[in-house]
């Protein structure tokens, strides 16, 4: 990706109002964000490469029992990740945690609005998929529950 395609997605993102842009193309992932004060943070990369492709031949590893009886919590939008309600607060949940369909997991704050993400099932936490703080996606797992 050259400098000057860059300054482009930069002057189409200031007319039009963005604050985020994101495009993957020949094997190169570009993310452009605007602070609060407007400033401009990006990060090139190359993106991840393709999975290798294993032979026909060989059986995929058989799911322990556990993982058969899991459910993925996933994330309903793009936001941040926050595992408690504030910074001094104790976490929501933690792993081996009992959950009910109402028990608030984590918060995704998504445009300065803070969401309260539910279990919406019966189960046991067994793992925590997202570092505190960080950003998720839209469909980015979150959390593995088994039910029970």
């Amino acid at each position: 990706m050259e400098l000057e395609e860059i300054r482009q997605i930069i002057d189409l993102m200031n007319e039009n109002g963005l604050n985020e842009f994101e495009l993957e193309k020949n094997g190169v992932r570009l993310l452009i964000k605007k602070g609060p004060s407007g400033q401009v943070i990006h990060t090139v990369q190359a993106a991840a490469p393709p999975p290798a492709t294993k032979p026909a031949e060989t059986a995929p590893p058989a799911p322990d029992a556990a993982q058969n009886n899991c459910v993925e919590i996933k994330a309903p939008f793009v936001g941040t990740f926050y595992r408690a309600p504030s910074p001094d607060a104790d976490p929501y949940v933690a792993e081996g945690q009992e959950v009910n369909a109402d028990t608030v997991l984590c918060i995704v704050e998504a445009m300065k609005v803070m969401n309260e993400i539910k279990a919406e099932i019966r189960g046991i936490v067994r793992a925590i998929l997202v570092e505190n703080a960080h950003p998720v996606q839209y469909g980015q797992p979150l959390f593995r529950i088994e039910k029970i």
